[in-house]
């Protein structure tokens, strides 16, 4: 069925996304294979329905729209798709960061390793965790790739769409990995951005504003213009969340604000910290960051320099100038409304925002 004239408003959105993610997972019920134990799907589930921003999904949509796509059911089930890839990113990220907590509730290898526990298994219960939980994400991305491909547009829409999806897939995995190595290596304000632009930014932003673009046929000169948008908020988006994950409030946020900083995590406002520490603040960072034993009182202290270095301060006085940059973009790219209003709102919630 098609809406004649489609709601702007992101929570109506959601909810569509929402109802097509929960009727999609049903279907895959019955297609459970038989003998197989129904944990990882109880899981999923419970995970890809448990809350989320659905800034992805929401993305696609108003590229699609500001392409000049009707409001119909097949690009809500498309960008939707994006949210079970949002999953598989998610779930694996937490095993590769060691984080015990997200969207307010258990990681899913802490659920799982927290079950071998309970059921008195053999074994190591923080591998079965992280096991089952990998095999979780594969199926997350998996089921991804088949919802997109099952949203009932047309095989050539389809194809426009996917080539920029799989460009999304490999950029992840990539930024992923980059990660890894900015976690070892030098960990330089340069290195941070470079993580931050491959593995968040275009990843959240930009890619799925081209996928809606691309699945409403838009010119290959609209789909160039997006990133001018895209990476700057991008950017943004990524360095608040950063921000939040040492100074937001847990209760918000749904992740503890140790995580971070227990694993070492090289964003760009430990870079900065680094940068500008002087040396009774660099030893004192060499303690605490990255220690696993990190407690409140030391995070506390990591705060403290974070704040005195003027670390916080610069961090967002980038995410102020990238915010900017994306709302000019904005306003030079060729959209139909009401798609510019709807993004210029979600750059506003993106960057201004506790969770």
């Amino acid at each position: 069925m098609t809406v004649t004239a489609a709601p702007t408003d992101a929570s109506d959105l959601r909810t569509r996304f929402d109802a097509e993610l929960g009727a999609f997972l049903d279907r895959q019920g019955p297609d459970w294979p038989d003998g197989a134990p129904r944990g990882i799907f109880t899981a999923l589930h419970r995970f890809v329905l448990a809350g989320g921003k659905r800034l992805r999904p929401l993305f696609c949509y108003w590229g699609w729209r500001g392409a000049g796509g009707a409001d119909d059911r097949p690009i809500v089930v498309a960008a939707a798709a994006l949210e079970l890839f949002h999953a598989f990113a998610l779930i694996h990220d937490d095993i590769l960061d060691g984080s015990d907590h997200r969207r307010g509730a258990p990681s899913v290898h802490r659920v799982f390793a927290e079950l071998h526990t309970r059921s008195a298994w053999r074994g190591d219960p923080e591998t079965y965790g992280r096991n089952t939980a990998l095999l979780c994400g594969d199926l997350c991305a998996a089921w991804s790739d088949q919802m997109f491909h099952e949203c009932g547009m047309t095989s050539a829409q389809i194809w426009q769409g996917y080539r920029v999806f799989a460009r999304m897939r490999t950029e992840v995995i990539a930024g992923e990995y980059l990660d890894l190595v900015s976690g070892v290596g030098d960990g330089s304000v340069a290195s941070a951005l470079t993580v931050i632009r491959m593995k968040a930014a275009r990843y959240t932003v930009t890619r799925p504003l081209q996928i809606g673009a691309a699945l409403a046929g838009a010119p290959a000169e609209l789909i160039a213009a997006l990133v001018d948008f895209g990476d700057p908020l991008g950017d943004a988006f990524q360095l608040r969340d950063d921000v939040l994950g040492v100074f937001g409030d847990p209760a918000v946020t749904g992740k503890s604000i140790l995580d971070d900083l227990r694993e070492g995590k090289p964003t760009v406002m430990m870079a900065l910290a680094r940068d500008a520490a002087d040396r009774a603040q660099a030893t004192r960072l060499r303690e605490l960051f990255g220690n696993p034993e990190l407690d409140a009182a030391g995070a506390a202290d990591l705060r403290a320099i974070i704040e005195a270095t003027g670390a916080r301060e610069k961090i967002e006085r980038l995410i102020r100038v990238r915010a900017d940059a994306a709302r000019v973009a904005l306003a030079q790219v060729p959209l139909a409304e009401p798609a510019r209003t709807a993004l210029a709102g979600l750059a506003d919630q993106a960057v201004h925002r506790r969770h």
